[in-house]
């Protein structure tokens, strides 16, 4: 069977990940499918930096708002709804341009990993739920060494759910099918103190623009603020600034911390995977010169 073909458009948070998947689909009669953990929520859009109408420029984009937050989408839902919509991209004769920073969700795609399907476990849940992430990253080590080496170490919803799955069969098990497409991965590199100025930017617009009003919003909706920690990163913080733990002051300079902190982890992650090129943001001719080649 002949495999598609797909562009994946990946690197680490504020490098210009979104832009250049439009400019990509411009190029090539493409759609932009989206691989991130937060922008798959409903309401989560300046916090996660969701692409706004205007800048998807008439593009078609997917895999946004696809659920309420305060419901789960597991990564195995994830990657399922995810080949659906790039079979039917692929179907129609346009290019499927997937982008994003979750590793996580890229190589559910990309290596059409399959997730054990367990059901939740509240009991277990509410147990872990107090145990701090360091302590629970431990836990999972004792019992799937390898998963914990995957882990982001501040994601405790991310462990809890490792440790469930292997509480209820002993391991965290991934299998790996056949890889569905052919896949040309352009990685976007960024010298770290233009990376660490574009966090600090795009920070303060992101308040400019309501990020505050937007999880004061999400809060009068009926979303806890338990469930906005689990959301990670900037709803974290400003689930614990609206609790009263952090002034605004702390909470942006904490914030820009773990943003730093998480851009480094996604840079770790993708440097595992030997199949990236990398290019840098400025030279979009040569991503575009690179991409065309694969795609013939």
């Amino acid at each position: 069977m002949r495999r598609g073909k797909i562009l994946v458009v990946l690197g680490p948070t504020a490098s210009g990940k979104s832009d250049l998947a439009v400019k990509l689909a411009e190029k090539f009669n493409g759609e932009v499918v989206s691989a991130d953990s937060r922008q798959v929520y409903e309401g989560l859009d300046i916090g996660s930096g969701k692409i706004s109408d205007r800048n998807m420029r008439g593009i078609p984009h997917h895999m946004l708002d696809v659920l309420p937050p305060k419901k789960v989408l597991t990564v195995e839902e994830f990657r399922e709804k995810s080949l659906n919509i790039i079979d039917d991209i692929l179907a129609r004769g346009k290019v499927p341009i997937v982008c994003g920073g979750s590793g996580f969700y890229i190589q559910a795609i990309v290596d059409n990993t399959v997730f054990p399907d367990v059901p939740p476990n509240p009991k277990l849940r509410d147990k872990l739920e107090t145990i701090s992430a360091e302590k629970l990253l431990k836990k999972l080590a004792s019992v799937d060494r390898r998963r914990a080496k995957e882990m982001d170490p501040n994601n405790k919803r991310r462990i809890i759910r490792a440790i469930e799955i292997a509480t209820a069969l002993g391991k965290v098990p991934k299998t790996k099918n056949e890889p569905k497409y052919k896949v040309f991965m352009a990685g976007i590199k960024t010298p770290p103190d233009v990376l660490k100025e574009k966090i600090h930017i795009r920070l303060i617009y992101r308040m400019k623009k309501g990020m505050i009003e937007e999880a004061k919003k999400l809060r009068a909706s009926g979303l806890s603020l338990k469930r906005m920690e689990a959301l990670g990163l900037e709803y974290r913080y400003l689930a614990r600034h609206l609790s009263g733990k952090l002034n605004k002051n702390q909470m942006l300079v904490e914030l820009e911390n773990e943003i730093w902190k998480f851009a480094r982890r996604q840079m770790t992650w993708f440097r595992r995977d030997k199949r990236i090129k990398w290019f840098d943001i400025k030279k979009t001719a040569q991503i575009e010169k690179a991409a065309r080649k694969f795609l013939k």
